[in-house]
């Protein structure tokens, strides 16, 4: 547990979570005190944090079969393609889905949330590190150091081998997808393995995938690992992160850290913990924002 001196976590016995959806004002005004303290700032974030940005969160599969109706027709939930057997079943389909949200990813500007984050990092004593289960690449593109960040479920702008033959990741910068997003079909040629010519796959943690290359991710942890060993008060702030895929909600909670838990509908958590803040990420961290400068 880090030492807050005259910071307080809420004690035992007293549930610190909102009611209904409406926020309690001593939620506000802790986790703003949480934020005024702490000398550094651990982001940790799920899908939800794109969402204000204009990208889809596949929640539910009726959720990823109307960002592609053609996954419907042909009987795909997100578990079958999102999978290293698309790859080797229909290549052309599965580089159809990653392709096109390759494509989306490039071309959608972080929303006015991150600006905040950074703003709020800048002017605490160690900065801040983002963990975040999204594969997106918005934080750097935000700004965030690329040395300050953990995609613990890798990312779709990095390239691996299907088979992983020699270990080497490389950048999809030079890649262009070209898709049918009707179809949600690779019309483009395939992307190919720098090592040995097979055919390539997105560095992404995906179902039953036995061949994805951690090696980019461990070594994000290990940064991560070594800037903790050196705050002492630092506040996390959780944000879009659900219990689905709860690897985000895991490590947030596992910090010992005071935590500020962001989400539009499941901003529970336990007594002891934090304060859960219910709304979408950048209302939430707008009216964090607002309030902190009126301190």
């Amino acid at each position: 547990m880090y030492n807050y001196g005259s910071q307080t976590m809420p004690h035992e016995g007293v549930r610190l979570e909102a009611e209904g959806g409406r926020i309690h004002e001593e939620h506000w005004q802790q986790a703003v005190q949480w934020l005024d303290e702490a000398d550094s700032l651990v982001i940790a974030a799920g899908a939800g944090m794109g969402v204000d940005s204009g990208l889809p969160d596949f929640r539910g599969d009726e959720g990823l079969w109307r960002a592609y109706p053609a996954l419907r027709e042909v009987g795909l939930n997100f578990v079958s393609i999102a999978s290293p057997q698309s790859f080797r079943d229909d290549p052309e389909l599965a580089w159809g889905f990653y392709g096109h949200r390759l494509n989306l990813y490039r071309h959608t500007q972080p929303h006015d949330g991150f600006r905040i984050l950074r703003r709020w990092a800048d002017k605490m004593e160690h900065g801040a590190f983002v963990y975040t289960s999204n594969v997106d690449g918005q934080f750097q593109k935000a700004g965030f150091s690329e040395e300050q960040i953990v995609e613990c479920h890798g990312s779709l702008h990095w390239l691996q081998c299907m088979e992983d033959c020699t270990g080497r990741l490389w950048k999809a910068d030079t890649w262009a997808p070209s898709v049918d997003a009707r179809a949600c079909r690779l019309r483009s040629a395939l992307p190919r393995c720098v090592s040995c010519g097979g055919l390539a796959r997105p560095n992404v943690l995906m179902f039953d995938d036995a061949e994805w290359n951690a090696e980019r991710t461990r070594r994000q942890q290990q940064r991560l690992e070594a800037w903790l060993h050196g705050v002492t008060r630092p506040v996390v702030v959780e944000l879009g992160a659900g219990t689905a895929v709860p690897a985000v909600r895991w490590f947030a909670s596992l910090l010992g850290a005071p935590l500020i838990r962001i989400n539009l509908r499941e901003s529970r958590i336990e007594s002891g913990q934090g304060v859960g803040l219910p709304g979408r990420a950048l209302e939430v961290l707008n009216e964090l924002d607002r309030r902190r400068a009126r301190v």
